[in-house]
């Protein structure tokens, strides 16, 4: 670690590495809620627990990102953070308004809109936040030198912040609502995020491959410029059947194939730059998470997305178990897999220590990513049965229920696995380092 206030990414990732538990554990108690309907159905209602899940998801995401930046930027910059202290304020301006709303989610207090629902006011001070972030790491940017990661990383988390002020405009005509809405919601994740993910996923290969910065940033203009273009004309294939106009069916269509072209992109990239390396790096954990990233995206965000983006198919697949399937593979393997490769580098740096616990980060990443890909399995085949008996042949909703849950025990059970391994990989990234325990002991000498 080449300067001092990377150290600011510490608290960061420690504030992700606590939400990041909480969403895991409302994911099981909102799990266990199709398997067991009246389980907590008085004191924490399923909307409830569904809302701490996805907002949870949310906001340990961002704070993985800003400690990522705040650990990235000082080295592409060559320049300290800065500001320290603004730093540290917006750390604390962030965490309290999202434990303040989870508390006021579970006193019912909350807006109606989905992914959106903080009150008006939590909403402020994240904004308030997010421009103390971006006042901080733009000054540095400005100082030192620029590079095209940490100008990508800087487009991404403006264009982040920007969108998310279309969350404050809630009209009253309902279609232009969800019209809207979607320009936080899917801009936010299938555009923007997309180059905060390639800027942080180049700085991670530069460092764990070796390979020139010029071939990598050549990549990585490539990307970019697919994730702009088919990131904010895809947001086309949310427009089908909002009372949009009927040549949306059209354009959601052709930008949804070329969404998963920048994924597909990432996974050539990885892989062509770690081939042409050759490179034996020592953090092997934070190389399994990095290639196993843009994978998992592809699938994930690419192939299930656009399986039901075709209007055709989405007419009779939208608001399915399909959409759950999706969305869960497509946030584990571009967004939660980067945060946590990002992690895994830069907490041995962090700790001081050399990288640790290898063996275990790695048993967390395999039964994750399969408990996430059983999950996806799961509710993929609980989609296309209610598809069918739901949209064809006109059955009830409660009836397809009954119908299905076998898939829902299936996919909670998934979950149970999915926690064992978020609760190893805390472990394993700040529990205590066996490999240092034991080289201590060795160096004691042995008594006579």
């Amino acid at each position: 670690m080449k300067y001092q206030t990377q150290k600011l990414a510490y608290p960061y990732f420690i504030a992700a590495l606590a939400l990041f538990l909480v969403q895991v554990m409302a994911g099981v108690l909102a799990g266990s809620v199709y398997v067991f309907p009246n389980f907590l159905s008085e004191s924490v209602p399923f909307h409830i627990i569904r809302m701490i899940h996805t907002n949870a998801l949310l906001v340990w995401l961002l704070l993985g990102y800003f400690g990522a930046s705040y650990f990235l930027i000082p080295e592409e910059s060559e320049h300290e953070i800065h500001s320290p202290k603004v730093a540290w304020l917006q750390l604390g301006i962030f965490v309290f308004a999202a434990l303040a709303a989870v508390v006021g989610y579970l006193f019912r207090i909350h807006e109606g809109r989905e992914f959106l629902e903080q009150p008006l006011w939590i909403k402020i001070l994240l904004v308030v936040a997010f421009l103390l972030f971006l006042y901080n790491v733009t000054l540095t940017v400005l100082k030192g030198r620029k590079t095209v990661v940490s100008t990508v990383l800087l487009i991404g988390l403006w264009g982040a912040a920007l969108f998310f002020l279309f969350a404050f405009y809630n009209p009253s005509n309902l279609a232009l609502d969800k019209m809207y809405w979607w320009w936080v919601v899917h801009v936010w994740v299938e555009g923007v995020w997309e180059l905060i993910m390639a800027s942080m996923l180049a700085f991670l290969l530069i460092k764990l491959t070796g390979v020139d910065r010029e071939v990598i940033e050549k990549w990585l203009y490539v990307i970019v410029g697919l994730s702009i273009v088919s990131g904010l004309l895809g947001t086309g294939h949310h427009y089908y059947w909002i009372g949009t106009p009927s040549y949306w069916l059209w354009i959601g269509g052709l930008f949804s194939v070329l969404e998963v072209l920048p994924f597909f992109a990432m996974v050539l990239w990885a892989f062509y730059l770690v081939y042409r390396s050759g490179r034996d790096h020592p953090n092997k954990a934070a190389m399994l998470w990095s290639l196993g990233c843009p994978v998992m995206a592809f699938f994930g965000a690419g192939v299930w997305g656009l399986m039901h983006s075709f209007s055709p198919v989405n007419f009779y697949s939208h608001g399915t178990q399909v959409t759950a399937a999706h969305g869960h593979l497509a946030f584990y393997g571009a967004y939660v897999m980067l945060n946590l490769a990002f992690f895994t580098y830069a907490l041995p740096a962090l700790r001081g220590l050399q990288p640790f616990n290898q063996i275990l980060n790695m048993w967390s990443f395999w039964i994750m990513t399969g408990a996430m890909a059983f999950m996806t399995f799961t509710l993929t085949f609980a989609g296309v049965v209610q598809t069918h008996l739901q949209r064809v042949l006109g059955m009830g909703f409660m009836e397809i229920q009954q119908q299905i849950s076998l898939f829902y025990w299936l996919r909670l059970g998934a979950g149970a696995f999915f926690v064992i391994g978020a609760l190893l990989y805390v472990f394993a990234a700040l529990g205590p380092v066996r490999e240092q325990m034991m080289a201590s002991l060795k160096a004691q000498p042995t008594a006579k």
